[in-house]
Formats: structure tokens, C-alpha cells, sequence
């Protein structure tokens, strides 16, 4: 992915795990992988291709077994301030207000951030008037607003999102998908998306990296220069898009 000064470079990534009977069992392999600021790629294959697996490494989470993970041209060795992730069950502390729960990662980084930043980013998300509210009395689109809007504050240059629209209705993902556009389209950052929704993906991924589920790091890359606009759903270049990626997908099912 080149349209961007480049930020995160993936070299011949591989992953394996040990089962229960004690064999090495390769997650992924062969994994090569560029991505800049202001890109976005949506990941996606079917259950248990090590989609979750390969974010979390980009995260410094998990380490690879094999290859080198570079942040601006150096090591990625551990979790990095410059990369913020959002897990699909939010990450919330029940017992922080809402208020409470978006500020806490600027304050535990001492990151600064004005009141407009603040009062901008819950306009852009829809959040705005819940800060007095707990997780608890939200609905599931509404905390995962809160989870983006707290990764976002910390001003990451990239933003890491596992299938972070999962468990919601699809009229409230489309809303949310829409928040998430308008934000980026707005601030300078790049994000990765893992998602088994065809039409996130779509609409969501500049590029879109299709892996199998043999753990032998065969991809397809896809081109969708078209993303980035809130009415491409409306577009027939949008079906042909989805249409064209779910084909791949039954090919590897």
C-alpha cells in the first residue's frame, strides 16, 4: 500500500503456536505487508486464518515467530503508543463513567488534548451528552463509540480494530461504519480493520487482504481505490466489489 508515506512494513511474517498434543501448529506464514498513514485495510478469510492473530502482533501484543515488524522503519518490540487497538468486547470499565472511560488512556499517557478535540471527536462518533453515563446503561453500538473515541484521542498513527461491529444491528453498523469514515477521512491516521462482513469490508478497506485457512500465507491483495466516500454503498462499482470479493471467499471456504 503506497498512497501514503509508509508507517508499518510487514517482512516475511510467521506465526505457530503449540496444540495440545504438543505439535507446532503455522497460524501464518509468508505474511509481507505495507501499510501508510492515511491507508486503510480491511482483513478477512475464514475462522481461524489468524486474522485476529496478525493484529495482534501489529499491535507488539504477541510476538512473530519468524520475520520483522517495522514502525517507521524500526523494530516494532512490544506495544507502541503510536498504535492504538479496539477490541470487539470494547475494553470499558464498568465502574468509570462514560466520561471517565474516554479519558483514561490520554491520562495514563499524559497525552494533552483540548475540550474542542474532546467535544469534536463525541460530535464526529455521536456521542455526545452520555458522559455522566456508565458502560452498563449503553447500548452496544454506543460503547463501541466510546472505545473508538478513547483510541482515537490517544492520537495514534495507526488504529487497529477487531471485528469491532460484530454483535450490532446493521443499521446502527452502517451508522457506526459512517462515523468511523467521517473520522478518518477528517484526521491523518491509518487504520486495519478484521471483519468476516463482505460489505465492511468493501466499504471500510482501501485495500483488502484475503487470507485461507491452510496457514501458508497464500493472499489475495485487493485494490478498492473507490472507498472513502459515504454513499459508495449506492454505487454499482461497490456491489461488483462485494460481489468479486465474496467469489474469492467461497473459493478458499
Amino acid at each position: 500500500m503506497d498512497s501514503c508515506r509508509e508507517f508499518l512494513r510487514l517482512r516475511d511474517i510467521k506465526k505457530t503456536f503449540i496444540d495440545n498434543k504438543g505439535q507446532e501448529k503455522i497460524v501464518l506464514e509468508g505474511i509481507n505487508l505495507q501499510v501508510g498513514i492515511g491507508d486503510s485495510l480491511a482483513i478477512v478469510g475464514p475462522s481461524g486464518c489468524g486474522k485476529t492473530t496478525l493484529l495482534l502482533m501489529i499491535a507488539g501484543l504477541i510476538k512473530p515467530t519468524k520475520g520483522l515488524i517495522e514502525l517507521e522503519g524500526a523494530p516494532l518490540n512490544g506495544p507502541d503508543r503510536r498504535i492504538a487497538l479496539v477490541l470487539q468486547h470494547y475494553g470499558l470499565f464498568p465502574w468509570k463513567t462514560v466520561g471517565q472511560n474516554m479519558m483514561l488512556g490520554v491520562k495514563l499517557q499524559n497525552i494533552q488534548v483540548t475540550e474542542d478535540e474532546i467535544e469534536e471527536m463525541k460530535k464526529d462518533l455521536g456521542i455526545e451528552g452520555l458522559d455522566h453515563f456508565y458502560p452498563g446503561q449503553l447500548s452496544g453500538g454506543q460503547r463501541q463509540r466510546v472505545a473508538i473515541a478513547r483510541a482515537i484521542l490517544l492520537k495514534p498513527l495507526l488504529l487497529l480494530l477487531d471485528e469491532p461491529f460484530a454483535a450490532i444491528d446493521t443499521i446502527t453498523r452502517e451508522r457506526l461504519q459512517n462515523g468511523l469514515l467521517r473520522v478518518f477521512n477528517q484526521r491523518r491516521f491509518g487504520f486495519i480493520i478484521v471483519t468476516h462482513n463482505i460489505e465492511e469490508a468493501v466499504f471500510l478497506g482501501k485495500k483488502i487482504m484475503v487470507l485461507n485457512h491452510y496457514g501458508t500465507g497464500e493472499i489475495l491483495m485487493m485494490d478498492n481505490p473507490e472507498m472513502g466516500s459515504l454513499d459508495y454503498r449506492n454505487t454499482s462499482i461497490f456491489f461488483e466489489r462485494c460481489l468479486e470479493l465474496r467469489r474469492v471467499l467461497e473459493g478458499i471456504s
